[in-house]
């Protein structure tokens, strides 16, 4: 009977797996040192700027709606039908005139919500830019509003 022979395998330690997987573990560490590094201040020069004359603001046409009913321009009552053509008259003057619109909070003897539809409706035509003036709601979100 003949018998067979095994022959013995030689036990060997591949290093070139071993030598990739130090090589991606210096990797990661060399980048995760690069980012844990922080920045809190950048040193930078920041110029000054400044001017001769101060800056004044823009001018402004306030057209507000009393607790009456009452229509005023700069606190001077006017009809409501001589309203857009006092408005232009002060824009064709001054370009920069910012126009504000507010009614007054509380309860009045008219209901003012049609009479401020009315104002907003003959303003409208004008082309000006309108903006609403308002006490802030109490939950802290404000929101604006104009024309065209």
């Amino acid at each position: 009977m003949a018998t067979l022979r095994r022959s013995q395998i030689e036990t060997r330690i591949e290093i070139t797996p071993m030598i990739d997987v130090i090589f991606l573990l210096l990797v990661f560490f060399i980048y995760a040192m690069v980012l844990m590094t922080r920045v809190d201040l950048v040193p930078m020069e920041l110029h000054s700027f400044e001017t001769g004359q101060p800056a004044e603001p823009a001018p402004a046409a306030t057209i507000s709606i009393d607790l009456d009913g009452g229509v005023f321009l700069d606190r001077t009552q006017v009809e409501l039908e001589a309203l857009p053509d006092l408005i232009l008259e002060r824009v064709t003057l001054d370009p920069e005139t910012v126009v504000y619109l507010a009614v007054a909070e509380g309860q009045g003897s008219v209901d003012r919500a049609p009479l401020l539809q009315d104002v907003w409706d003959r303003l409208r035509p004008t082309g000006i830019t309108i903006n609403l003036v308002g006490r802030p709601r109490e939950d802290g979100a404000a929101t604006a509003s104009s024309p065209e």
